[in-house]
């Protein structure tokens, strides 16, 4: 099968928002593990360099395991942080079906704080349904919670 047909049964998540931090905050909710924990999942191994591999752990389903397998792809300080998403096992079919996915986050500085745009690419469907519903859903939720840790954090800079 050509890339071409390989891209058409793809689908992305794509989640736009405007955070009111800097961009230096904003990287610092995506790149620090424990913060990265706050608004997503606690990370094994995580370090925004590229090539370095790192896991997620989330609820096992049928033969998968509920282990995330990521590889930091890109790591622009400040600007783009992309790594490959995998999980899932052959075997299953709805949640933890093979999953062969990249998340990008991509800041941009605007007047009152920080674009970000968050690019989970790769889902194919209908193999990735219910991850593809699912994640959509969660990274709805997960954007603006980046915002807040970000927040959090400028609060107990100003504590100390």
């Amino acid at each position: 099968m050509s890339d071409a047909a390989l891209k058409s049964d793809t689908q992305d998540i794509v989640v736009d928002e405007v955070l009111p931090h800097a961009p230096e905050t904003i990287w610092k909710a995506l790149t620090t593990g424990e913060l990265i924990g706050r608004w997503l999942m606690t990370p094994t191994g995580f370090e925004a360099v590229k090539g370095k591999r790192f896991t997620f752990q989330t609820t096992p389903a049928g033969a998968w395991d509920g282990v995330i397998h990521c590889e930091v792809l890109e790591a622009v300080p400040n600007e783009r942080l992309a790594y490959a998403w995998k999980s899932g096992h052959r075997d299953n079919a709805g949640y933890g079906a093979v999953l062969d996915t990249v998340a990008t986050f991509t800041l941009s500085k605007v007047e009152n704080g920080t674009r970000l745009r968050v690019v989970h690419s790769g889902f194919v469907l209908p193999r990735n349904d219910t991850a593809f519903r699912s994640m959509g859903d969660g990274w709805k939720k997960c954007v603006p919670n980046i915002g807040v840790v970000a927040g959090e954090q400028i609060a107990q800079k100003k504590l100390h």
